[in-house]
């Protein structure tokens, strides 16, 4: 009796939870057969795991709720938003944070309650000021003065007090990728406590009639694998707004560290577990609060890349091959860049399935690239693979963070399906773009 194929056990941590291999020998996920989804919808192809998602979700509450009193988890949706993941997450009980005009309306079109939602950004417009207290969003985070100045003149005419977090940039790093750090003194995001800018916003910000200053929020980078810059950062926050409880009023009912809790992504980079983060988290607020003299506020975590990036797996066929005999040998695959332009533009690294046969030994290294003409198309350098053959299904795990959030349309390229998959069902949640839609918005 032939032994049954197991996945290489260091890629099950990059893989979603219900990954396997079914009887015919292929990946297989959420009960469904890769191969046969690929055949169905077409590829590039973005498969999540439903029950991965759930998982998540409940993971990073429970961890959070088991150190700290009054907990709100709120997805980063700038990871990945789509109608049914908006309805997940809602579901599940998560608020959710929106960095757009687009992404507030992605949320109230997927039924979230759009008061579990906080707007960031760092230069929100007018108009997109208007559109969230319209709908209502619960908190909006005040990132420079002009967001001060247009959010009280918008509540005010809407008859509104909004309710307000102020963002602080605390100048620690978080050693990561320079692209995803954003709370150094040298950055577009927050109020610097440097020279004082910090505190003279909150003093105007508390005197503004059209807005109700709840708390603080910090977000000091993403895909952080240590949780000493989190406690440094609580730290310095939490000690600047007691200053404002004491000289200027402040009442401190919340408090955000942000994100950033690093995700997996090849086989030898694994981040700490999420309860070490917690703990690192509700260590440093519980120990401020009570070094200030402060009652614990309500405190907000906000995972993106964490929650959703294992759920998700990218689907590609392969195409044609390139050997450069004592260089490299190239094999192409119909995604690239204008769906995962992650590698481009952070050197961000991946691992590779052949999906038809996940338990097949490796027989070579070669350097899997899109098909878009640009050199730095590049998905895996170096990946270790069974000697590929065009038209196999090629899986790339870890996919569900950022690569569709940030797909594009370079040469025309139409956008990937997206299916949900679970209890051996597939269900498609957003389909592939065709020709008609990238010539929609052309005007004659």
């Amino acid at each position: 009796m032939t032994a049954p194929i197991e996945l290489d056990a260091a890629l099950k941590p990059l893989l979603p939870l219900t990954a396997g291999v079914n009887a015919a020998g292929h990946l297989a996920i959420g009960g469904c057969d890769t191969v046969d989804l690929a055949a169905i919808y077409g590829t590039p192809l973005y498969v999540f795991d439903e029950a991965d998602l759930h998982a998540r979700c409940r993971e990073i509450q429970a961890a959070f709720d088991a150190r700290l009193p009054d907990v709100g988890i709120l997805y980063a949706s700038k990871a990945y938003l789509g109608k049914a993941l908006g309805r997940l997450v809602a579901e599940e009980g998560l608020g959710i944070d929106v960095v757009s005009g687009g992404e507030i309306a992605l949320a109230a079109a997927a039924g979230f309650p759009l008061e579990r939602a906080y707007f960031h950004g760092n230069n929100k417009t007018h108009a997109e000021l208007e559109e969230a207290v319209a709908a209502g969003v619960g908190r909006v985070v005040i990132d420079n003065f002009r967001d001060i100045e247009l959010l009280n003149a918008v509540a005010l005419a809407a008859g509104r007090r909004q309710a307000v977090l102020l963002r602080i940039t605390p100048d620690v790093d978080p050693h990561t990728h320079s692209h995803i750090s954003t709370g150094v003194l040298d950055s577009k995001f927050g109020l610097p406590l440097a020279g004082g800018r910090a505190e003279a916003a909150a003093i105007e910000a508390l005197a503004a009639p059209g807005l109700d200053v709840v708390g603080v929020h910090c977000h000091i980078g993403s895909q952080i694998f240590e949780t000493e810059p989190y406690a440094e950062a609580i730290g310095k926050v939490i000690a600047f707004a007691a200053g404002l409880a004491k000289e200027h009023g402040l009442d401190l009912r919340e408090f955000s560290p942000g994100g950033g809790i690093g995700l997996q992504y090849v086989r030898d980079q694994a981040p700490p577990p999420v309860d070490t983060y917690a703990e690192a988290i509700a260590t440093a607020v519980r120990a401020g609060c009570e070094q200030f003299g402060l009652r614990l506020p309500r405190v907000l975590i906000e995972p993106g890349r964490s929650l959703v990036g294992r759920a998700g797996v990218a689907l590609y066929r392969v195409g044609s091959r390139k050997d450069v005999p004592g260089v490299r040998a190239y094999v192409a695959v119909d995604g690239g860049m204008a769906d995962n332009i992650r590698p481009a533009i952070y050197g961000s690294l991946y691992e590779a399935v052949a999906a038809g046969r996940p338990g097949a030994p490796v027989e070579e290294t070669v350097t899997v690239v899109g098909k878009y003409c640009e050199s730095g198309d590049v998905l895996i350098r170096d990946a270790r693979l069974p000697r590929l053959e065009a038209d196999e299904v090629l899986a790339i795990p870890a996919a569900g963070a950022y690569c569709l959030a940030m797909a594009s349309n370079y040469n025309a390229a139409l956008k990937p399906a997206v299916v949900f998959v679970s209890n051996g069902e597939a269900r498609l949640v957003r389909r592939r773009e065709t020709y008609a839609d990238l010539l929609a918005c052309e005007v004659d």
